[in-house]
């Protein structure tokens, strides 16, 4: 079975995600974190691509991100995964890969959809330099992060906002949303409501998964 091309949908958030191969260590310590962020600093400084949330995890990436055009995207992360791996195998005087083959996305539904898949990337540690909660929660502004129009209707000021985002990360995601969110994303499947489910079809790619069994034929013309 051929595979799919990634949906991308221009202007909609997307989630990414990209793993190491073989499960190795992506940064070994805190000189190697902040190399990647020199690194994906450079890279959206020359893509058409918003960052809204990332988090730097022991074995993958995690971001949130807006594409303005339908190949920014993949731009952005092979630029990301070229530059730091020639950094990073440099510094630890190894050779090959570190990535395990091509990102996943999942376009996101803007609105709730969008600050559940940011609570996610966002919850598991508040540490500067590892994800980009900080900046949300008001402890440490990221000039990289474009806030989403959502996190703006978190309040009208920014103790508001940065109040109800740490409220959000305090309560997080359940383990079955986390788990879906986790599906999609690998699946390259969107996630939002079904109405936005079928208006990403219309691109032509599926937006989701298709139920099992043979399409239904359509009923012939009577004679």
């Amino acid at each position: 079975m051929a595979r799919l091309p990634r949906l991308v949908l221009p202007g909609q958030p997307h989630l990414v995600l990209q793993r190491t191969l073989d499960h190795r260590p992506a940064f070994v310590d805190d000189e190697d974190r902040a190399q990647f962020m020199v690194v994906l600093r450079t890279a959206l400084e020359t893509e058409a691509v918003q960052l809204h949330a990332f988090a730097l995890r022991d074995h993958e990436l995690l971001f949130l991100v807006t594409p303005d055009q339908p190949d920014a995207l993949a731009r952005l992360m092979q630029a990301i995964g070229r530059r730091y791996v020639t950094a990073y195998n440099r510094r630890h005087a190894r050779s090959g890969p570190l990535w395990d083959g091509r990102f996943r996305t999942s376009a996101v539904e803007p609105g709730e959809h969008t600050l559940t898949a940011m609570t996610w990337i966002e919850q598991a540690t508040l540490t500067p330099g590892i994800t980009s909660a900080p900046h949300h929660a008001g402890t440490q502004p990221n000039p990289l992060i474009t806030d989403p129009p959502e996190y703006w209707q978190l309040g009208n000021t920014p103790f508001e906002r940065e109040s109800a985002w740490r409220e959000r990360l305090a309560r997080g995601v359940a383990g079955t949303t986390e788990a879906r969110l986790r599906r999609l994303v690998l699946g390259g499947w969107a996630l939002g409501s079904p109405e936005f489910i079928c208006s990403a079809d219309a691109t032509g790619r599926p937006a989701a998964p298709r139920r099992p069994g043979r399409p239904k034929r359509a009923a012939s013309n009577p004679r």
